[in-house]
């Protein structure tokens, strides 16, 4: 850990005191201090101006990353019927079940890392809120997560589309890829993060939107990335 604080110090000083860097600056940055003896991921935090305890200025969505994330999803598919069941293990889904499923689950097991349901098991899925809510697990119809076409929802997911959601406190962080990724791989899934945040702005939210926005590995330093300009790039598309 030494020598990795004397570089980073050492990364700083070369930088000067730059306030922002570009997307492209940012994801050269972010790879040359990924360091760690790990395939660190490469991750986007955001600071907005929204007040999450309205529901009208509640921020979530999701985004395709055109590169995935570079980490395997376990898909957990909350369905009844044979043929929507058979759909979502051709698709790759990796635990289908039913009323089994949500007992395994109000059990304690939530050894998965998205879930999607079909309409008609929401009424029991939606028992499960306090266990797949917190965790960021619960299939919603605007993460595209409670749909017929499980199958779709399923290949989705396994290709790299990820739910994103404001946190209390109005910030956003979540894994974009990973620092064994090319710079223009990492760059083009950030872009298409950015643009679903811009674009998911509440009607309701005055003032400036975005406020920050940071890019960085695991181990590694926050590089800034300048709101306004993102903003301005973004938000036509």
């Amino acid at each position: 850990m030494p020598k990795r604080g004397k570089r980073i110090r050492a990364l700083k000083e070369k930088l000067g005191d730059r306030k922002f860097f570009t997307l492209a600056e940012a994801t050269e940055l972010a790879k040359e201090c990924a360091n760690a003896n790990f395939d660190e991921s490469i991750e986007l935090a955001f600071f907005l101006g929204v007040d999450p305890r309205h529901a009208e200025q509640m921020v979530r969505g999701s985004v395709s990353l055109p590169h995935g994330t570079g980490k395997p999803v376990r898909v957990a598919v909350f369905c009844a019927q044979d043929a929507q069941r058979a759909a979502a293990e051709e698709a790759g889904a990796d635990f289908v079940g039913a009323e089994d499923l949500v007992e395994k689950v109000q059990g304690g097991w939530t050894d998965f890392d998205a879930a999607v349901a079909t309409p008609d098991m929401m009424g029991q899925v939606g028992k499960l809120g306090k266990i797949l809510g917190p965790k960021g697990l619960m299939p919603t119809p605007k993460a595209g997560t409670v749909t017929q076409d499980v199958g779709k929802a399923v290949s989705e997911i396994k290709k790299g589309k990820v739910d994103y959601r404001v946190d209390k406190n109005a910030n956003i962080h979540l894994p974009i890829g990973k620092a064994s990724f090319t710079p223009e791989q990492i760059e083009q899934n950030a872009a298409a993060v950015i643009e679903s945040i811009v674009k998911a702005r509440p009607s309701a939210c005055k003032g400036t939107y975005l406020k920050a926005c940071a890019l960085s590995s695991t181990m590694g330093p926050g590089f800034k990335l300048d709101p306004a300009a993102l903003t301005s790039a973004y938000r036509s598309g």
